[in-house]
Formats: C-alpha cells, structure tokens, sequence
C-alpha cells in the first residue's frame, strides 16, 4: 500500500512540504490544470508537476483526473478526435511515471454536495448531502458544489437538453467505446485507468449514473475485461447507496486485483438518502472503516490510498474538504488500520 495525498497543483494553498510531514506519506494525487478539458496535456506542464513533487521529496504516479469530455460521455460524431487526445496525454503522463488515472463518467455534474459546511456538535463542518433539498431544485436556475461553473445557464440547459435521449444502457455502451479506444494506449505506457464510483450512486436531475453498485461493476469489467481497466474503490460514493455492502466489496475486487486506488473516507447517514462526511473512525460514522481495510488486505491490495475529504477543523478554511488537518489526521488512523491489518490483527 502506497498512502498519498490529493493537492491541487501550485495553485494549492496547502504546500508540499507540509504534505511530506504526514507520517507514512510517499507521494500525491495531482492533475495538470493549465491544459482546455479535451486537449492533449502538455509534456512540459507535467514534467514541471513532476519535478515539484520529486524536489519535495514525494512521487507522482497517480492523476486524479484527466476529464473525460461531455461530447465522448453523449457519443456525438467528434468523440473520436477526444479519444484520441486522451490517448495521446495516457502516453505522456506514463512516460512522466505515473502509473494510474481515476476518471469518472458521471455526466455534467461530477461529485454533488448540497452543503460546503454543514456544523458537527464538536464545532468542525463537512461537506452534506441532503436528498429532499435536492429534490427542490431547478438545476437550470441554481448551482451546486461539484457542478462545472464554466458552462453558462443557457449551455448548461443546451446539455440537459442532450442528455434527455441518453439512458443508462447508452451511457454505458458510450464508455465501454471510451475504454476501447485508450486502452492500447494504457497497455503501451504501462498505465492503469480505475473508474470512480458516481457520487452520490444514483440518478440526479433525471441523468444517468452507471457506475453504482456492484451489478454495473461487474457488467463494466465484463464487457472490458483488460487487465488496464480497474476501479477507483471510494467508500464515501459506494458507501452512499445503502444497499451496497462496502466491506464485501472491497475484498470481493481486491481479490480479483481490479482496485488500485482506494478514497478512504467516513460517512454518517440521516433520513432517506442524506449523508454528513465526519472524521475518518469507524465510531464516527456508518461505515466499518477497519473492516474495509481489512478486507482490502487479506485480499491481496497493493495499490494506492488516500484519505478522502476532511472536515474543516481547528479555524482551517480552506477548499471545502481538501484542509489539511483532518485528512492528515486520516492518513495517519488509515496508517494504523493498515499495519493492524497487515499484521492479522
């Protein structure tokens, strides 16, 4: 297991000199940030990214992410030229060392939270989920953590508008023709793709999720069974939809080696679909963070690891789950779970 750190690039308030004192840590989760979603990402931007990490004494061998473009989620004609570009950037980050991309093929909206900052009893706040409030909004006439702010409200509706003819099956078919095209690509620069989970697991506003349970999973490493095309384990997205059992799981694709990435993080559940992030322990919330860990062990997991979102603590204001305390305090319990469980303990 390789304990990482997700940092936003230099543009990040948090620096990398504080990220090498976490204990245990060995490298970040990272992306190129300079480059128009859809391009080829420079040579030069990701060997400056490179360098910065080296020089701070951590590596780079995960990109989180490389975003796949609406026009190759809804299958129109000039997909093919982004797939290309997707291709050609694989190639550029595995010559650079890096070793794994998380993606995901969540239309329009990327992760959804309804509050940045929802107060805890002990004077932290997290990042919520709350179902009802969801159910209220015009996404045409409102804007949401997670949503992608560049889009003007009359593009936003444009791309709503599209999506009416895409269902499930289509958006499905859509990235298994995604993961065809690139995958020659992983196979040449020694780079493995893993798909993170949609988050929250469920349709939003009438669009498709697919990646949300364990039957669309395993339809996914059917269809593309290549050794390449693996899966970003995030207990925080799985653990969402209550009927996915999280520690089963977890062993159940560690023992078929397809995880090779895992977002550790804790959730508490409230009324029917809601959801409050909380410090990482199994006490301070819903899911059996010790058991997930250890199912990942005794089934052979290898891969990467980060602590998944933090509250904001001790007066840190920084971006809404991405501080620095708390997912330094993260990484540090994950640590201890990991060397139990390392240990058969």
């Amino acid at each position: 297991m390789k304990m990482t750190f997700r940092w936003f690039g230099e543009s990040d308030s948090i620096p990398l000199s504080y990220i090498k004192q976490i204990p245990g840590m060995t490298g970040v989760v990272t992306a190129v940030y300079d480059c128009p979603p859809g391009s080829v990402w420079s040579e030069k931007s990701v060997a400056r990214l490179k360098k910065a990490v080296n020089d701070a004494g951590l590596e780079m061998e995960v990109i989180e992410s490389v975003p796949v473009p609406e026009a190759v989620k809804l299958g129109r004609p000039e997909r093919d030229e982004y797939i290309q570009n997707y291709a050609a950037t694989i190639k550029i980050l595995g010559a650079a060392g890096v070793k794994c991309v998380c993606y995901n093929f969540m239309p329009v909206f990327d992760w959804l939270r309804t509050d940045l900052s929802k107060p805890a009893p002990d004077g932290s706040d997290s990042l919520s989920f709350d179902g009802e409030h969801m159910a209220r909004l015009d996404p045409k006439k409102t804007a949401l953590p997670g949503w992608d702010l560049s889009y003007t409200p009359e593009k936003l509706g444009e791309l709503l508008d599209e999506y009416k003819s895409v269902d499930k099956e289509k958006l499905f078919g859509n990235l298994v023709y995604f993961l065809r095209g690139i995958l020659p690509a992983c196979e040449e620069a020694g780079v493995d793709m893993a798909i993170h989970p949609d988050d929250p697991p469920w349709d939003i506003f009438g669009l498709p999720r697919i990646i949300t349970g364990e039957e669309w999973i395993d339809r996914l490493f059917s269809e593309v069974p290549d050794r390449h095309n693996n899966l970003t384990f995030c207990t925080g997205s799985l653990g969402a939809g209550r009927s996915n059992d999280v520690v089963r799981l977890a062993g159940k694709y560690a023992a078929q080696n397809r995880i090779k990435f895992a977002h550790l993080r804790q959730i508490k559940f409230f009324g029917d679909d809601g959801f409050t992030e909380t410090g990482h322990r199994t006490a301070d919330g819903s899911l059996d963070m010790y058991g997930i860990v250890k199912a990942l062990i005794d089934n052979g997991f290898d891969g990467y690891v980060r602590p998944d979102h933090g509250r904001n603590i001790w007066g840190e204001r920084g971006k809404p789950g991405y501080g620095l305390y708390d997912r330094a305090l993260g990484a540090a319990y994950l640590n201890g779970l990991f060397e139990a469980a390392e240990h058969g303990n």
